[in-house]
């Protein structure tokens, strides 16, 4: 049964494996990858009606934030909700998230005003409130342990720099990011900041992170969190931006459907448009657009999920759409499976087994039922995007949005507002931006001296023991997992 906003139910979470306890929002927060090996998604989903959709419209970013954000952290003090959502987002421009028409008739969702330039900040920034919140609120811990193929490290560190019950352990492949994305990160030398670059992929990165924190001794021994795309309360805040959109899209009378086109590599920010279309936001199609790692597309087209190996995942001009192995699919899976732990379980252990698993089957009620259709987009696709979207309107896009305005264009249909999701702002890009265009992007006083300042990163193999070693020696001490969460308000 879907909750109504009006309501004051707890909303528990469970896990897409069906081996956990239901928790509570600020324990799943806290636990990360749940202990039987999945993710955490909500008991019942919380369901918006068009009459309150309509009285959210007057509110301003951080107050919208905290009315989606209630129906999840339901164990959240209302308040001390609203001073979270107010700080998270104290630093971005007064509108937050501002809407800019492009040619061809898009709409793109401006998504990269945060510290670090990219949209990871909408949720890494709430994410770091929160977690202040719990740990303060036990006296407790927490050693994050995450991996970023470009966007969500830098996003993370900026988030929890500094904080004193926090320690942050940033596994990224080492020559993979772009100049810019590596100075954001390794110019850090807060003392809680660890970065630690792989000898591979960022699939082996994750791999790497799931091993440990599926060794649920050492994760408990080493209080162990996440803040990567899994992570329970950045697919929440994300949700947010959806409604933010449609409700800038839309006339008061509604309701009107819209079509969003997401870049994605981990399924993380689409899946929570997904979430949005399930409480009741209307949306019609949600457009995924991938690179030439294109697996997703490939899934979304044949309901084949065939993950790629490190040594067949590319390196692209879209370095954090550089992935190959989805994290927050399962999450999907669970919803097209009726949510039924058991199948989930099964189709895991044929991808173990077999390298893939086939739910073609099921594969019309992507677009039928859920509203998802993909795309893919080449270097060629991005070079040329870049350019007509600049001769077309002067706005310098980056290549991961590129991505998505190439993919959006493919699926544009009368009557109904395509808004493009911007993935980060193009100074993060400027080898391509300087291919695409000719130009030299300017840089403020302060990201050329980010630029120039000494990096601080460990070099480590693609070796979990080494992993180990190094987070025993240099992890925050007290308590263990079970203890924090146990005692979350």
């Amino acid at each position: 049964m879907q909750q109504n906003p009006t309501q004051h139910n707890s909303t528990q979470y469970i896990s897409t494996r069906g081996g956990s306890e239901p928790l509570s929002y600020v324990d799943a927060l806290l636990e990360g990858l749940a202990p039987d090996g999945g993710l955490s998604v909500p008991a019942t989903m919380p369901h918006v009606d068009a009459e309150t959709l309509e009285r959210w419209r007057a509110l301003i970013y951080p107050q919208l934030a905290t009315e989606v954000l209630a129906l999840f952290a339901t164990d959240i003090p209302r308040e001390q909700l609203a001073r979270m959502t107010a700080a998270a987002y104290a630093s971005f421009p007064s509108e937050v998230v501002p809407l800019r028409a492009l040619d061809g008739g898009l709409t793109l969702v401006g998504l990269s005003e945060g510290p670090t330039l990219a949209f990871k900040d909408m949720a890494m920034q709430f994410l770091g409130q929160a977690l202040e919140y719990a740990l303060e609120r036990t006296g407790s811990v927490l050693n994050v342990l995450g991996a970023t193929s470009g966007d969500t490290g830098s996003a993370a560190e900026h988030a929890l720099r500094g904080k004193e019950r926090i320690s942050v352990f940033m596994l990224s492949p080492r020559g993979r990011m772009s100049a810019f994305q590596r100075a954001q990160m390794f110019s850090l030398d807060d003392a809680n900041i660890h970065n630690i670059a792989i000898d591979g992929v960022f699939d082996d990165c994750q791999n790497l992170v799931k091993q440990l924190a599926g060794d649920v001794d050492f994760k408990r021994a080493q209080q162990l969190g996440a803040v990567n795309s899994i992570n329970l309360a950045r697919i929440t805040a994300q949700v947010v931006y959806y409604f933010w959109a449609w409700l800038r899209a839309t006339d008061a009378g509604g309701p009107a459907e819209v079509s969003f086109t997401v870049p994605s590599g981990n399924f993380g920010n689409i899946l929570s448009g997904l979430y949005a279309k399930q409480m009741g936001l209307p949306v019609r199609r949600l457009v995924l657009a991938t690179n030439e790692n294109n697996v997703l597309d490939e899934f979304f087209r044949t309901g084949v999920y065939r993950p790629r190996s490190a040594a067949e995942t590319l390196a692209t001009s879209s370095p954090s759409m550089d992935i190959s192995k989805a994290s927050n699919l399962e999450r999907f899976v669970f919803e097209l499976f009726g949510r039924d732990p058991r199948r989930v379980v099964e189709s895991w252990a044929l991808l173990e087994e077999q390298g893939f698993f086939d739910v073609a089957s099921e594969q019309p009620r992507f677009a039928d039922e859920f509203g998802l259709v993909s795309g893919t987009s080449t270097h060629a696709d991005r070079i040329e995007t870049i350019r007509s979207v600049h001769a077309a309107t002067g706005e310098v896009i980056d290549p991961h949005t590129a991505d998505g305005v190439k993919v959006a264009r493919e699926h544009v249909e009368p009557g109904v507002p395509m808004l493009v999701l911007e993935t980060a702002k193009p100074q993060k890009f400027a080898e391509t931006i300087r291919e695409a265009l000719g130009i030299e992007l300017e840089y403020s006083p302060e990201l050329r001296a980010m630029l120039e300042a000494p990096q601080r990163v460990t070099d480590m193999p693609n070796d979990p023991d080494a992993l180990r070693v190094f987070i025993e020696a240099a992890a925050l001490k007290g308590g263990t997992v079970r203890e924090i969460t146990a005692g979350a308000p």
